[in-house]
């Protein structure tokens, strides 16, 4: 393998003739050449489903979905009513009245 400097201006495709390629030419010839950058490893995504596949479960045997809320704005009065239960509250993220950036 040789190496050579290059400018930080750097472009793939100006430094070398492989023509236009799509996103998955680029994984294809990644997998053959053996670079895993792009790639997840098995045990990531196993721990991403077992974060997830809980909610998941729970949604599918019961009716109590996300209750929906408007886009900023502080949450569901659900989410009041949870922490009102053991006599906590939320912290404030914008003054009362105005909605979240």
């Amino acid at each position: 393998m040789a190496t050579a400097p290059i400018a930080l201006d750097f472009r793939y495709a100006d430094a070398f003739d492989i023509g236009h390629l799509t996103g998955y030419e680029s994984l294809i010839y990644d997998l053959f050449v053996g670079d895993q950058t792009l790639f997840q490893r098995a045990d990531a995504i196993e721990a991403g489903w077992a974060a997830v596949q809980p909610f998941l479960d729970l949604w599918a045997h019961d009716a109590g979905m996300p209750e929906p809320y408007e886009a900023g704005t502080l949450g569901p009065a659900a989410a009041d009513a949870l922490l009102a239960h053991d006599d906590h509250t939320w912290h404030e993220l914008a003054p009362a009245g105005q909605t979240v950036p």
